[in-house]
């Protein structure tokens, strides 16, 4: 590899470069679908390129190829270099990236059991297991499983120096039940909501969430909610399990925090941000016992590598500090035009720059972006809820493009009444505007209920990128929550 990062660098220095980086990635992905007992979908996917990355006349280029040969790399290469040399007729200044950042290294994913030596048939038996257990309760009608394993090989190189090595490994599995009676269809997926949960970890990831042992008690409840009572409508105290506060934090805290949003950059297909620059370090975001970081560090967290793809290493950042807006995500670029109206932020980036696979140029993405744990345990945080609702596992969700006025719903929910859980409600909403609601946060359950949630369909970016994130919660309690219901 280092004899084709070199050719491609010095192809491009001669072209004119004042900065080059290149990436090949290979990327592994298998994938298994089952539906009713029946595998539906059995895939293996390798695809492996790489991209080249460039500042010339000031301005950037980017191209890339699946043909990892040498007369590729030297057209590849050049041809970044005529794309920036065109871009920047338009350039409204010139590319700064700060400190240069310089290092020679290797990282792996922490593994135990390789999911790709796992005999495929031992993986199929899992989601058997699970599915015959769901399929056993009456009134479910379907039953959907899904293991997906990732192994992604990177190499980065740069002109200031890099060389750097990663092995991502991710394992992700899940089940949904469906439940279906006359005039009424409802569900219940396990781990996490979008079909599966995933992090970075090898196969022994599965033993820890027991997709068979759990798949009963889901289809149980999956078909008590065909009969249970609509959640009420009006102002409520809600208690959120922590998927459901892990999609919360994404939407309403991660998307708003990339820089590229906040600077337009990334305005056409998911919008812009409310947090602009003049609320740096001047804008209260929630309450006093809201704290939020994002990191690249936490162990088996879908955003944890050991350096992102601009050859940054991975690092924690403050985002929220006692309920006070406290950092971006940036990249190299971004962190200095920040500098150019707060001299006081940090100068280097705090690595959040990442690419769909070799075929894309890295932007901002988040990482894993966390609450961090509170005091309570759950029994005493339901037994501190006289009057309130208890909601579990996302099943819808919409916000608009800056990141303020959303609606969430949730598949499960159970009444709290004098401290104890009641009822099982169905279809429950709420809404909210974003520094409003997390003023509302007035307690958060503790490490023992935190876990790092991973989220596999985040899209961003034109040309459309789809990133692998995380977000850690614990259950949390919010007060004074606008809930209403999905149909009368």
């Amino acid at each position: 590899m280092r004899e084709l990062t070199d050719r491609a660098l010095d192809v491009a220095r001669a072209k004119g470069a004042t900065y080059a980086d290149i990436r090949i990635v290979r990327r592994e992905t298998q994938s298994i679908e089952m539906k009713n007992g029946i595998v539906e979908t059995l895939s293996l996917v390798d695809v492996s390129g790489f991209g080249v990355r460039v500042i010339a006349d000031g301005a950037w280029g980017f191209a890339s190829s699946s043909r990892l040969e040498k007369a590729d790399i030297d057209h590849v290469a050049a041809l970044a270099v005529a794309i920036a040399k065109a871009s920047a007729i338009s350039k409204k200044g010139d590319v700064n990236l700060g400190p240069a950042e310089s290092h020679v290294d290797t990282y792996k994913t922490p593994i135990q059991i390789d999911p790709f030596a796992v005999p495929l048939e031992d993986k199929i038996d899992y989601l058997a297991r699970a599915d015959k257990e769901a399929r056993a309760v009456g009134g479910v009608r379907v039953v959907d499983g899904a293991l997906s394993f990732q192994r992604e090989t990177k190499t980065f190189a740069s002109t200031e120096g890099s060389y750097i090595e990663q092995t991502l490994v991710e394992t992700g599995g899940g089940i949904v039940v469906t439940a279906v009676a006359e005039g009424e269809v409802q569900q219940r997926s396990y781990p996490n909501s979008f079909g599966r949960h995933q992090g970075t970890a090898g196969y022994e990831f599965l033993s820890a969430w027991d997709l068979p042992g759990n798949a009963r008690r889901l289809a149980e409840e999956a078909v008590a909610l065909l009969s249970a009572p609509q959640c009420p409508s009006g102002k409520r105290t809600i208690i959120l399990d922590g998927p459901q506060l892990g999609l919360q934090i994404h939407e309403s805290c991660g998307h708003p925090i990339e820089l590229d949003r906040v600077y337009g950059t990334e305005a056409a297909y998911a919008g812009t941000s409310f947090l602009t620059p003049e609320k740096y370090r001047n804008f209260r975001y929630g309450s006093d016992l809201v704290n939020i970081v994002s990191d690249s560090v936490t162990p088996g967290g879908l955003g944890t590598y050991g350096y992102d793809d601009e050859g940054v290493p991975a690092q924690k950042t403050d985002i929220i500090k006692k309920g006070q807006f406290v950092g971006y995500l940036t990249s190299r670029e971004s962190a200095q035009e920040l500098r150019k109206t707060h001299p006081d932020a940090p100068e280097r980036s705090n690595g959040a720059m990442r690419a769909d696979g070799w075929s894309r140029t890295p932007i901002i993405r988040m990482n894993n972006v966390s609450l961090l744990p509170g005091e309570w345990t759950l029994d005493d945080l339901i037994a501190d809820t006289d009057d309130g609702i208890y909601m579990v596992t996302n099943k819808s969700w919409s916000i608009d493009d800056k990141r303020l006025n959303f609606q969430f719903g949730t598949e499960l929910a159970y009444e709290v009444k004098g401290g104890k859980l009641g009822k099982i409600l169905k279809n429950a909403t709420y809404t909210g505007i974003t520094p409003q609601f997390w003023a509302g946060c007035d307690a958060i359950c503790n490490k023992d209920h935190w876990h790092v949630w991973g989220t596999v369909n985040c899209g961003k970016g034109q040309p459309g990128q789809t990133a692998h994130t995380a977000h850690g919660a614990a259950p949390t309690r919010f007060r004074n929550v606008q809930v209403g219901v999905m149909k009368g």
